[in-house]
């Protein structure tokens, strides 16, 4: 699904922390312990605007802590970030996300007691109506009326039309995890962080999420994604990023990724001998 390489990768070179040429997430000596663990050690990253990048490593390599980290849903104990040259360091999670940085989960986040609709309208950003002066002008009606119609079109999109009035509590894992997807481009990301997207998904609707994370991609947003599904990965990534015990071990096209020593030592090794991922 990825066909051509990404040209703005051409001419990149294949190693950890390897300089981007427009970079839009950019992490600085960043570091995370739990007690005597260091989770995350990563020295310098770059993810390249525009691209779809696969984040892979076993388990235990810190990766989700990775994301934690920069989404503001853990405290780094050391470095520096900045999204689009915007240091986020320091901030909270909602106003990363604010900032257009929107991840997702590996175990989805939807509100089982909200309809389909309502966990959609949950994600508008900056709505009138939750503030004094927006609701005394009406002006929130008009954005209200926006918002329900975008995320009905994202819903038709995801195909979950069908379901905006159920409870989400009354989904399917996979159809959880597309509501998730829709749910987040309601926040209009430009860098769009998806924690194992695959995770759980039945192959009817595994085909169907990896077009709509390439048409994502194809509308101009930035993909940062984690996966263990190698096929995956080979399929739909323009850069794959590769971390072991918290550091990156290495970078590159996913054919040169794939035939890496020390990923198939670190990682592809390890499941073909029939350790976990």
């Amino acid at each position: 699904m990825n066909g051509k390489p990404h040209p703005a990768f051409e001419g990149v070179a294949h190693h950890p922390g390897t300089s981007k040429p427009d970079p839009i997430l950019v992490v600085e000596e960043t570091r995370r312990s739990f007690g005597g663990l260091r989770a995350v050690d990563v020295e310098h990253l770059e993810v390249q605007r525009g691209a779809i990048t696969a984040l892979i490593g076993p388990n235990g390599a810190g990766k989700t802590t990775l994301f934690n980290v920069l989404t503001g849903f853990e405290r780094a104990d050391a470095g520096s970030w900045a999204f689009d040259g915007t240091p986020l360091q320091g901030r909270r999670a909602h106003q990363i996300a604010r900032a257009g940085m929107v991840r997702t989960f590996q175990l989805t986040k939807a509100l089982a007691r909200l309809t389909v609709l309502d966990n959609m309208l949950l994600a508008s950003p900056g709505q009138r109506g939750e503030r004094f002066t927006g609701a005394l002008a009406q002006s929130w009606r008009l954005q209200e009326e926006r918002n329900r119609q975008q995320a009905q079109e994202l819903l038709e999109r995801f195909g979950l039309a069908a379901l905006s009035g159920q409870f989400a509590g009354t989904l399917s894992g996979g159809q959880r995890k597309l509501l998730e997807m829709a749910r987040s481009l309601m926040a209009g990301p430009r860098l769009l962080m998806l924690d194992e997207p695959m995770a759980g998904v039945n192959p009817a609707l595994r085909g169907s999420l990896l077009e709509h994370i390439h048409g994502i991609k194809q509308e101009g947003a930035t993909v940062v994604f984690i996966e263990h599904d190698m096929d995956v990965v080979m399929g739909i990534s323009d850069w794959v990023v590769v971390m072991a015990e918290g550091r990156l071990i290495a970078e590159g096209p996913p054919a040169a990724v794939g035939a890496d020593p020390l990923v198939i030592d670190a990682y592809l090794g390890r499941r073909r001998g029939g350790g976990t991922t």
